[in-house]
């Protein structure tokens, strides 16, 4: 008899098993490898001008030197103290980009910064400081202290990533979040960009090697980066959610009858 019973156990449980199995390995791994159609090739560069553009609410660094140093105190010292970078959970000292795009500047007042890059920003600085004399051939170095993206979604951690360095393409922003999980749409990244107060959707197949050279390669400061989740996870979360307690308390129940028959 015990013999009978625990054969009818394994005739109940092995097929749970299975069932379980099969909701964990569906994925399909074609789709789970990056680029699974690029041969050793030569990519052309990403056409176009991807400086970072000033845009509102940016926290700037603005540092100017000269020959004589005494000159440029007065021009080192930010209208703007203690400012929080969000996500990044610093202080930093900088100029503050108002909402109708304006920051505070010594000496100069009001100085138009939204939408020009950085290039532009310093030069316009430069010129105004020369132009009326306040110093001779001053040096404008400027960085964005508030630099960064966020990815969120089907990634091993999804994070703000600040980047120093104030060039970042998808990749190595996917890369600093843990990369994406096997349950992750490779085919179907999510890029949300604002521009001028626009939110602008597009849509990347991480599987193509278009994306190499498409603009969106690199990211601009404040980009979103979602990874929307694949079919497989949705089943897994739907599935455990609703078949397989189904399945256990059955299986409980048939165990327990077992039991009872037995004795």
């Amino acid at each position: 008899m015990i013999l009978k019973k625990d054969y009818l156990r394994y005739i109940f449980v092995v097929p749970v098993l299975i069932c379980c199995f099969f909701f964990t390995s569906c994925v399909n791994t074609r789709k789970s490898v990056y680029f699974n159609n690029l041969p050793d090739t030569v990519i052309a560069p990403v056409k176009g001008n991807f400086e970072p553009v000033v845009h509102k609410n940016d926290v700037l660094q603005i540092v100017v030197s000269s020959m004589n140093p005494e000159d440029a105190i007065v021009f080192n010292t930010p209208s703007v103290t203690n400012t929080s970078i969000a996500g990044s959970g610093n202080q930093a000292t900088g100029y503050l980009v108002s909402q109708d795009g304006y920051i505070e500047y010594p000496v100069l007042g009001k100085v138009k910064a939204e939408g020009l890059t950085k290039e532009q920003l310093t030069t316009y600085i430069r010129d105004e400081l020369n132009n009326r004399k306040l110093m001779k051939d001053p040096v404008v170095t400027i960085r964005f202290l508030n630099y960064r993206v966020t990815v969120i979604g089907e990634v091993a951690h999804p994070s703000v990533v600040t980047v120093n360095s104030e060039k970042i393409t998808i990749l190595e922003a996917l890369g600093l979040a843990g990369d994406i999980t096997v349950y992750g749409k490779r085919e179907n990244i999510m890029l949300i960009r604002e521009v001028n107060g626009e939110k602008t959707i597009k849509r990347l197949n991480l599987n193509s090697s278009e994306v190499l050279s498409s603009p969106y390669y690199y990211l601009q400061s404040n980009d979103v980066v979602y990874v929307e989740p694949n079919k497989s996870k949705v089943a897994v979360a739907t599935g455990s959610r609703t078949t397989i307690p189904i399945i256990i308390s059955t299986l409980s129940l048939i165990v327990l009858a077992i039991d009872r028959l037995g004795n």
